[in-house]
């Protein structure tokens, strides 16, 4: 471990998702003033760092993640004069901003793109990806994140353009220094505003391989896997390097990269503890082991994730970060089903232990926490939603490959995958209240709202002692005062327990064992725990020795 504790080693991040927090205007889409609102109920829950997602000026077409200005507010948020209030009365409430920084891509409509694609001589041609066709095909054989071609012909000079996601997001040609100029001076701009951080997207994309070659297809696939693809390239670790001398040691701010297909070894150098890149990463590794065996399938499956592999995974991002680099802790995000729905049990009988449960395992690990919205409520996937809700582009261009076009799967089949792993269930709006629209908005909500939301809301959970919510508030809170969680060595026990997730937090003087009941039943455990074991927390009213009853979680604090 480093010596000195950064406050990001100990700081809980709550992201929210502007369009589904809070609408102030009644036009069924959150915004600034909204998230200002709340701050209240964000400081009572207790984390110290917020992150927006997107809420820049943007067509919308994958939900702001395709900006077309980086420093103009999208009007449906409101404005740039909202934002600055927002700001300043987060920190006025001891709240710190992190903002999502999207530079793999711009939008279509960005001016730089709308100047490239004007002529094959207009000086901007090159801060893109475009390449002659070949053979009269796309110029490789690489697959968009989204179903499909990551290639987009342009009729009008006769070139394809590269967009590793949808075709309205092109991808930026880092290898430009122009346009890493270009971010660069876009981010010190929004850091003079005063934020306090950046999340970035996709951020382990941003280096092309040379000469940008064709990848491996897998059986029954019709494109090379991205990831396998592009991931981690050879100049990433340069990019960043630079990224923080010219921008990122101009102030003390929290810095995290999504880091999609990236490894251990990649991971060492994007996250560490020598302060060279950024502070941590994002890894997807444990919310892909349930994914469908059939890689022209790829996440869309409902399969029971097993709790072996899930222990070994995060026992493996434990151990060899430890004393390297940070790790980042998350059940769900913006692009995940909701967590109590996929690793607990959504049943009104076990919703709440499961949703403690999951907290409690996560929070006692090493690396910072991430709560997406709505998750201190225990709120669930939304199984009400049909074909015709769905907004989400994935959701979308899945059926039209999978089904419509590539006949793998029928409609229902993959509606039964949507309602497990589909990202509209995270987007669902936040239930704030069981009056209409679950206090939401006056309006008609852009996405169709849970059904649920009468029995799971904040006024529900803040009402309740023994609510999710509070649950949450003492994780944070346990966090904040014992310094072990931010500093212990983990070590797993049982291995190859199929139905229990247990470990220990160590440190020199003092020490916390955790242990987590996956299932409905009961079971009988006995560790070797330390004489004088204090219980911490538990998501039960009482503690039986020896007996782990559904779901249950625990939290032991002992003195050496």
């Amino acid at each position: 471990m480093a010596t000195q504790t950064k406050w990001w080693q100990k700081a809980v991040v709550y992201q929210i998702y502007p369009r589904s927090f809070q609408d102030s205007t009644g036009n069924g889409i959150g915004d600034l003033k909204g998230i200002e609102s709340r701050l209240d109920y964000l400081k009572q829950l207790g984390v110290d760092v917020l992150w927006l997602n997107p809420i820049y000026q943007s067509p919308n077409h994958d939900n702001g993640y395709d900006i077309s200005d980086y420093e103009a507010i999208n009007p449906e948020f409101g404005t740039m004069a909202d934002f600055q209030s927002l700001l300043k009365d987060a920190h006025d409430h001891g709240l710190k901003i992190v903002m999502d920084l999207v530079v793999n891509h711009t939008s279509n409509e960005h001016s730089w793109f709308i100047e490239s694609r004007s002529s094959k001589d207009n000086p901007k041609r090159d801060y893109y990806i475009w390449r002659d066709p070949v053979d009269g095909q796309a110029p490789n054989n690489w697959g968009s994140f989204f179903s499909g071609p990551a290639w987009q012909l342009d009729e009008a000079t006769g070139q394809y353009y590269l967009h590793l996601f949808v075709t309205e997001q092109p991808d930026l040609n880092w290898a430009n220094p122009a346009v890493r100029d270009e971010v660069y001076q876009m981010m010190n701009r929004w850091i003079d505003l005063g934020i306090d951080g950046f999340r970035m997207d996709v951020i382990s994309l941003i280096s092309k391989p040379s000469g940008l070659p064709n990848g491996p297809v897998p059986a029954g696939a019709h494109y090379s896997n991205v990831n396998q693809a592009v991931a981690n390239g050879p100049h990433v670790h340069e990019y960043l390097q630079e990224m923080r001398n010219q921008v990122l040691n101009r102030a003390d701010l929290m810095t995290v990269g999504e880091a999609s297909g990236v490894d251990i070894t990649n991971a060492k150098e994007y996250a560490n503890l020598n302060g060279q890149e950024l502070n941590m990463v994002f890894q997807f590794e444990h919310v892909e082991l349930d994914f469908n065996p059939d890689p022209a399938l790829g996440k869309w499956d409902n399969r029971p994730l097993p709790l072996v592999k899930l222990k070994a995974n995060l026992s493996k991002w434990q151990d060899q970060l430890y004393g390297r680099a940070w790790n980042s802790l998350f059940w769900m995000n913006h692009d995940q089903p909701r967590v109590v729905s996929r690793f607990g049990n959504d049943s009104p009988a076990y919703r709440v232990r499961s949703a403690k449960m999951l907290a409690t395992v996560l929070h006692m690990l090493q690396g910072t926490p991430y709560i997406y919205q709505g998750e201190e409520l225990g709120m669930t996937n939304a199984e009400n939603l049909g074909w015709d809700d769905f907004d989400d582009i994935e959701i979308l261009n899945a059926r039209k490959f999978l089904v419509d076009l590539d006949h793998l799967l029928t409609a229902d089949q993959l509606l039964d995958y949507v309602h497990y792993k589909g990202r509209d269930n995270a987007r669902t709006p936040m239930q704030w209240s069981a009056s209409a629209n679950a206090g939401f908005t006056t309006g008609t909500p852009w996405l169709k709202l849970n059904a649920n939301y009468s029995e799971i809301n904040v006024d529900q959970a803040l009402g309740d002692p023994d609510s999710v919510f509070y649950h949450y508030q003492k994780l944070i809170k346990l966090r904040h005062d014992l310094p072990i969680v931010t500093t212990g060595r983990y070590h797993l026990l049982d291995p190859d327990d199929n139905q229990v997730y247990a470990y220990q937090r160590i440190g020199s003087h003092e020490g916390l064992f955790v242990v987590a009941n996956f299932t409905a039943e009961t079971v009988e455990r006995y560790y070797d725990c330390p004489n004088k074991s204090d219980l911490l927390l538990s998501n039960y009213a009482d503690d039986r020795h020896g007996t782990l009853r559904p779901y249950e979680a625990k939290i032991y604090h002992y003195q050496k």
